[in-house]
């Protein structure tokens, strides 16, 4: 099946699925073989084995999710860090300099502020929440541009827009993390980013059972991405391909239910004594709230607030939860909690996590799709001790 304009509700299901079906299996088999025959190979990276990314299960994926995100072509990896890790140097070499924005995942920005300078990048992260401090930093050797849909754990959303035209202008490459919204609330090729991320381990499988990544965009740069991660070897497994593949088909009805809870949640948070401020961009006085509306079909299932008792609150209040777990990630039915400071970017130096505005009393919830009557009487009870 090929993109169309047929509801993303249908796309999930049909899109990428082998036709004919293998063997009439109404569910694409888990291919467990690492070689198949290869008579028809052009070279190297079309030789059907499993480590270049050609299985059955790995085309089915990577044709269902280009037709959700809608882009000419996409690829799954290992995770979402061997995704955004393989995207980036398939566009950027020794001499380059990236431009980043501030308030980026934990495991993001270590990525971009040790591991890419060590290999003669030169990255400068951006405050583009005033787009004009983008304008003034583009260099001569500048070639590509790194953002999320939303920040993570403080939902941001900038001038994404913007970022594209004055990408445009100069011909240097854009990329986006898309896994807080999903294709569900957002696509940003259709905006005219040049390539989505996803860590598919969150929101796109849905079940905390994985751990995946995707890269999906123009046809051209997917292909350089494929060659950098035929060597890198990071390869999703087969089973996790089928896992993928199935958790992918209830995205909307979850992502939606999810959008519901989180709202409703952050709608209590917010009037709560013990709760200085909810970070969730569905709220009207968050800083960012016209331009996710304008944009977004959905405000997502993260949000993050800052407890009135500080760090000892915090713990007090993730203590008192029943039905909330606290555990890292998001994306699954179940609704989890952490402390980001923490957690998800305890690899932040202190400054870096002070001027990301991660405070020790900072809490990020991942809404799961349990009743929200349920979820709002949790969090009330663990709030009335903390």
């Amino acid at each position: 099946m090929k993109r169309t304009n047929v509801s993303i509700d249908t796309q999930v299901i049909h899109a990428g699925e082998p036709n004919p079906r293998i063997g009439g299996a109404v569910s694409v088999p888990v291919f467990q073989s690492s070689t198949f025959e290869s008579s028809s190979a052009s070279d190297y990276h079309s030789i059907p084995y499993l480590r270049l990314n050609n299985s059955p299960n790995h085309i089915a994926l990577h044709e269902k999710l280009a037709s959700l995100e809608n882009t000419e072509s996409g690829l799954v990896t290992s995770s979402g860090m061997a995704a955004i890790s393989t995207a980036l140097l398939s566009v950027l070499k020794s001499g380059d300099h990236l431009i980043a924005q501030t308030g980026l995942y934990g495991g993001t920005h270590t990525f971009l502020v040790h591991d890419l300078t060590q290999l003669g990048i030169e990255v400068d992260l951006v405050d583009m929440s005033d787009i004009s401090n983008l304008e003034n930093s583009f260099k001569p050797n500048t070639r590509a541009i790194y953002v999320e849909s939303m920040t993570n754990p403080k939902l941001n959303v900038i001038a994404l827009d913007e970022v594209v035209a004055r990408a445009r202008s100069r011909e240097i490459v854009t990329l986006i993390d898309n896994t807080l919204p999903s294709p569900v609330n957002f696509r940003p090729a259709e905006m005219g980013f040049d390539l989505v991320c996803h860590s598919c381990t969150k929101y796109l499988n849905g079940h905390s059972d994985i751990v995946a990544g995707a890269i999906l965009g123009r046809a051209e740069l997917i292909s350089d991405a494929k060659r950098k991660l035929d060597h890198f070897g990071a390869t999703l497994d087969p089973h996790a391909c089928f896992l993928l593949h199935r958790g992918l088909k209830t995205l909307p009805l979850r992502v939606r239910q999810q959008n519901s809870n989180a709202l409703a949640l952050a709608e209590m948070l917010s009037t709560h004594n013990k709760v200085l401020a909810v970070h969730y961009a569905g709220l009207e006085h968050h800083p960012d709230h016209v331009r996710a509306s304008k944009w977004f079909s959905g405000y997502g299932g993260l949000l993050s607030f800052d407890h009135a008792g500080g760090a000892e609150g915090a713990h007090e209040f993730v203590k008192r939860l029943k039905l909330a777990v606290e555990a890292v990630s998001l994306g699954g039915v179940e609704t989890l909690v952490t402390l980001p400071a923490e957690s998800s970017h305890s690899g932040m130096s202190p400054a870096e996590r002070v001027r990301a505005g991660i405070d020790a009393g900072l809490i990020r919830v991942a809404v799961g799709v349990e009743g929200i009557e349920d979820l709002v009487s949790d969090f009330k009870q663990a709030l009335s001790g903390g």
